[in-house]
């Protein structure tokens, strides 16, 4: 098999967040022999988040990366044959389905369930990455508790950003919202919400210039785009939703996603409009994003394709 860069299986499960990994859980113990491709981020978003404490079964909280080498060692027990790669291509238009690794090598899957979630957009600034996890959070669900009682600033105008805010001004003191134009891209009844609650405080025409802090966030450093005028905020917390891009491109082609790039799943299923090909995670879902509808979307997608397998008389 070394020379020969071409290899026939029932079942390829591209990604490995708690939906990939769920997913080759459930489909191993089905003895369905999923391999599974890790791709750029194994163990993908939850390698960058720190404590992680609403995830069911861990009174304690755990680490992100401790959870996720859990997931992995639990499919690796189970019989998955977990690999490292990046499908870089596909061809769906007919079954089996045609996907090449890193470039070269090429999987000939009976099905597939596609895992590759999303990445938040960050701002782009060195101090958002250094800090990333010390403070610096694109999850307020996530980590907003951590911050109760506390000054928290957090970046955006949609409104999954008016949503976050809403969220943080529950546990937090102050939530600082900064916004770069003029105007909220929220719909008006969040909007309306937004301004209506006490302590959160719009910045209009701002722009983040700085995060400041050594070993955790100390302040923000923002500038406002019309008057130039320069202040830094005292905060804890600094988060950042500016939005999430699914990874799906190499898909876009062949399935169909609404207009941000989310592969759409056939409601109450793992189906995509490609039968054998399922979607399972963030890739899907940009509403809830946690790791436990992940988990319960991969368990799903794993079901739906043992099904279709069966169906199709495949072992």
């Amino acid at each position: 098999m070394e020379n020969k860069q071409e290899e026939k299986i029932a079942l390829l499960i591209i990604g490995s967040g708690p939906a990939g990994y769920t997913a080759a859980i459930y489909a191993a113990r089905a003895n369905l022999k999923p391999v599974l491709y890790q791709g750029i981020q194994p163990g993908g978003q939850l390698t960058i988040t720190t404590d992680v404490e609403n995830y069911p079964g861990f009174p304690d909280g755990i680490q992100g990366p401790e959870l996720m080498v859990h997931f992995e060692k639990q499919a690796d027990r189970m019989g998955a044959d977990l690999r490292y790669g990046l499908a870089t291509k596909v061809d769906l238009s007919s079954r089996p389905f045609k996907v090449w690794i890193d470039e070269e090598k090429l999987i000939i899957a009976e099905s597939i369930i596609i895992a590759t979630g999303a990445s938040a957009k960050w701002l782009g600034i060195e101090s958002e990455q250094r800090l990333n996890g010390h403070g610096v959070s694109a999850c307020a669900v996530c980590d907003g508790f951590f911050f109760r009682g506390k000054e928290v600033a957090i970046v955006g105008a949609g409104d999954t950003a008016a949503e976050e805010a809403l969220y943080l001004s529950k546990l937090c003191s102050t939530v600082h919202m900064l916004i770069r134009r003029e105007e909220m891209r929220a719909s008006k009844v969040m909007q309306d919400r937004v301004k209506n609650t006490a302590n959160i405080k719009i910045y209009w025409n701002t722009e983040t210039e700085e995060i400041i802090g050594e070993k955790l966030v100390e302040a923000v450093r923002i500038r406002n785009n019309q008057t130039g005028e320069i202040t830094d905020l005292p905060i804890k917390g600094f988060f950042v939703a500016i939005g999430h891009t699914p990874n799906s491109s190499i898909f876009e082609d062949w399935l169909d996603m609404d207009d941000a790039g989310y592969i759409k799943a056939i409601p109450g299923t793992a189906r995509t409009n490609i039968e054998g090909v399922f979607a399972a995670g963030d890739v899907q879902d940009k509403i809830y994003r946690q790791a436990v509808t992940a988990a319960g979307s991969g368990c799903m997608a794993a079901l739906d394709a043992e099904r279709f397998l069966s169906e199709k008389g495949v072992h």
